[in-house]
């Protein structure tokens, strides 16, 4: 039996079973979760560095705003309060939309 050890979404334990496959799950502790969360985190990301189609993008990008709003729930703040964070960061320092590549600053 291959060994997984990784969180998975809440219905794939439901997918196997159909396939008639057995498997074994736990439910994570608090801190195992916030763990297990953010190394999800940085494997969507990787994927989504290297997805090559717009699809791909969509589908990545899909991925790390589902462990967003996990996160969020951990941290008992709402994607509301992330947004306006987004915003107020964006009207007092500016977003990413100029392709602005900081070179260097004199000292």
């Amino acid at each position: 039996m291959p060994i997984h050890n990784k969180l998975v979404r809440d219905k794939i334990p439901q997918i196997i079973e159909l396939t008639g496959k057995k498997y074994t799950t736990r439910t994570l502790s608090k801190e195992e979760y916030t763990f297990e969360l953010k190394k999800k985190l940085n494997e969507e990301i990787t994927e989504y560095q290297n997805a090559s189609s717009d699809d791909e993008v969509i589908e990545e990008l899909a991925d790390i705003l589902e462990i967003m709003h996990s996160l969020t729930k951990i941290h008992g703040v709402s994607m509301e309060d992330v947004e306006e964070k987004r915003i107020k960061k964006a009207t007092e320092r500016g977003s990413f939309n100029d392709k602005i590549f900081l070179e260097s600053v004199e000292d």
